[in-house]
This record gives structure tokens, C-alpha cells and sequence, in this order.
């Protein structure tokens, strides 16, 4: 018999419970937070944790979650959660400036879905936001997030990209995602701003990401195209508390820093997990590539820790939102995507 699903306040609940080190890194930070595209998926959790951070550490700091707010039921989420919501379009620079002045800034805005078809929505979001953004928030610490396909492929035989190895330009959303680091780094120098760019593989929670992708075609005896080969994930929850932790290392110059799970894994390996899980072969699709989209990890595990979510952790969740039923986000991660088109 299948587990009850869990809903979305239970979850985003079970994402934002904050670590030991997101709780003795806004003991050490002082001023208030805010996280700009809070209404992301990732957004609510990072905003909430800090929140829920704050208070197990007794500070009374305020912690701010600015977005467009096109789903009102995040707002009031926010609010509920004791996180004061602003309703900001970051690409209307009158908008950016009446923003309140805080010290600790999570930078979540950008756009990648959709890029193919209107490639200049996604780099005004990408580059002229963190433009106007950068110069109002130029005194403040400013954790960019950023991502891994800003990196060339790497062969499948290796660790993968480390922070040292050169950006690529594969597609729009790469080309915009390296752009919207340069864009922060240009007024980082201009200003003196301390920066860290977070290069993030892959988050994951029950209704989104890598392992629901997945897990749902195995599911349903559909087809996991396994050509990219290998990947990273990390949970969504261990990701938000090592960007909140992030605001204790950023850095002039910005400080890169890639963030992932500990393992490099293949395709085919976690489908074939959900399958032992769900009692069927999983049908397997494509050639597995010699090079792929992965990224070494090793500094911020130095810097951090282990992650709270094993591998097996979380699929065994995953499996088991996916049986009973629970609802899901609806964005595919097109982790299948080796040209960049998103």
C-alpha cells in the first residue's frame, strides 16, 4: 500500500528545515537578508530556511523575499512563514531602487525554460537585471546563483568540471548564465561588491527535478533517454543552506564555487534503482555519451560538509511521492538536453 503524499507546505517544510551551518552562518552575519526570485522553485525554500535559521539562532533580523509574485499563493506563503514579501520587477530599474538596503543578498532571478523561443526575454532577465541589480545592492554580500552548464562538457571518465576549468558557450541560457557572471563581476570590480557565483548542478525535491523526471518514466514504462550518461544532484534543502552559508565566503574577486552532491552518477544506475523500487525493468533509450555536463564538488564539501540527503535517501522519497500520487511542479529539467536549447 502506498504512503500518503505529502503536500506542498509539508514539503517546502522538509526543505527548509536549516542545517547546523545555516544556522551558526546568520549567527555570524550580521544585518537583515533578501532573496531576490523568491518566487522561484527554489526561492521559498531559501527565504523560509533563513527565516526558520534566524529564529533557532535567536536573531530578530528581517528577511525579505522579492518577486513579481505571479502566483499569489507564494506571497502568502512567505508571509505565513514570517518572510516579508515585496513585489519587485527586477528589470524595472525605478522598481530596483526603492528597494530597502540590505546587507546579505541570495541572487535566485534568471530564466532558463523558454529560452529557445524568446532568447531575448532570457537575456534581459539574465544580464540587464544583474546589471541594475549589482549597482543597488553594490555594498552588500551577494550570492549569485549561477549554474554548471556555464562549463564545457567533461569526459564521463573524470571528476568533472572544477572551478578553475574555462566557461563554455553551449546555446542561449549558457551563453546568458555567463553573461549574467560577467555582469556581476564588472561592478563587483567597478565597487569593491563581495561576491560569490554558485555554480549549483541539479537540485532536487519530491515534486521537481532530475530523480521525478526519472522516476515518472520508469513509472510509467516509458523510455529514459540515457545519452547524456552521468550527472550530479544534490537536495534542494542541503543547496539553499549552502547558499545561505555561501554569504560567509563571498569575495572581491567574486569567489566561484561549485555546488552538487558528493557522486557521479549515471542514467542508467538511477533508473534502474526506481525499477528494483518499482517492480519494473526501466526501458532505456540513447547511446551513453563519452562527455557530459558534471561538475567536481570537492571545495564545497571542504567548506561544508557532507549533504543531509543520500542518494538512496532520496529516491526511496521520491519513489514513493511518485506511487502515491503527489502532485508534482510540471517542469521537466530536460536533463536529456545536450545542445542547450531549454
Amino acid at each position: 500500500m502506498s504512503k500518503a503524499s505529502l503536500n506542498d507546505h509539508e514539503i517546502e517544510r522538509l526543505l527548509s528545515q536549516p542545517t547546523a551551518g545555516a544556522v551558526d552562518a546568520v549567527r555570524r552575519l550580521e544585518g537583515d537578508f533578501m532573496v531576490l526570485g523568491v518566487g522561484g522553485k527554489m526561492g521559498i525554500t531559501t527565504a523560509t530556511m533563513l527565516r526558520r535559521a534566524l529564529d533557532a539562532a535567536g536573531r530578530t533580523a528581517s528577511v525579505y523575499g522579492v518577486s513579481r509574485f505571479s502566483r499569489p499563493e507564494a506571497k502568502a506563503e512567505l508571509e505565513h512563514s514570517g518572510v516579508i514579501p515585496l513585489a519587485c520587477d527586477l528589470a524595472d530599474a525605478a522598481q530596483v531602487a526603492k528597494l530597502p538596503e540590505v546587507v546579505n543578498v541570495e541572487y535566485l532571478a534568471g530564466q532558463k525554460f523558454g529560452t529557445d523561443s524568446a532568447p531575448d526575454e532570457t537575456w534581459i532577465q539574465n544580464t540587464v537585471v544583474p546589471s541594475l541589480v549589482a549597482q543597488k545592492f553594490r555594498g552588500s554580500r551577494i550570492v549569485v546563483f549561477s549554474t554548471g552548464c556555464v562549463y564545457p562538457f567533461s569526459p564521463v571518465s573524470g571528476r568533472g568540471a572544477v572551478e578553475t576549468t574555462p566557461v563554455a558557450f553551449l546555446g542561449e541560457y549558457a551563453s546568458t548564465c555567463v553573461g549574467r557572471e560577467r555582469v556581476f563581476t564588472h561592478y563587483a570590480r567597478k565597487f569593491g561588491t563581495r561576491q560569490l557565483m554558485f555554480r549549483l548542478n541539479y537540485a532536487v525535491e519530491l515534486r521537481y527535478g532530475v530523480l521525478v523526471d526519472i522516476g515518472q518514466r520508469v513509472l510509467a514504462g516509458e523510455p529514459v533517454d540515457v545519452t547524456m550518461n552521468v550527472f550530479n544532484l544534490i537536495w534542494q534543502g542541503d543547496a539553499c543552506a549552502r547558499a545561505i552559508e555561501c554569504l560567509l565566503h563571498v569575495s572581491n574577486p567574486p569567489k566561484i564555487l561549485n555546488v552538487t552532491g558528493p557522486d557521479k552518477l549515471t542514467l542508467r544506475e538511477v533508473a534502474e534503482r526506481f525499477g528494483t523500487i518499482f517492480g519494473r525493468q526501466p526501458i532505456l533509450a540513447g547511446t551513453p555519451a563519452d562527455a557530459a555536463w558534471h561538475s567536481d564538488a570537492g571545495e564545497s564539501m571542504r567548506l561544508f560538509g557532507p549533504v543531509t540527503k543520500s542518494l538512496d535517501e532520496m529516491i526511496a522519497m521520491v519513489a514513493d511521492h511518485l506511487r502515491a500520487g503527489g502532485k508534482l511542479l510540471g517542469k521537466p529539467t530536460h536533463f536529456e538536453t545536450r545542445d542547450g536549447k531549454f
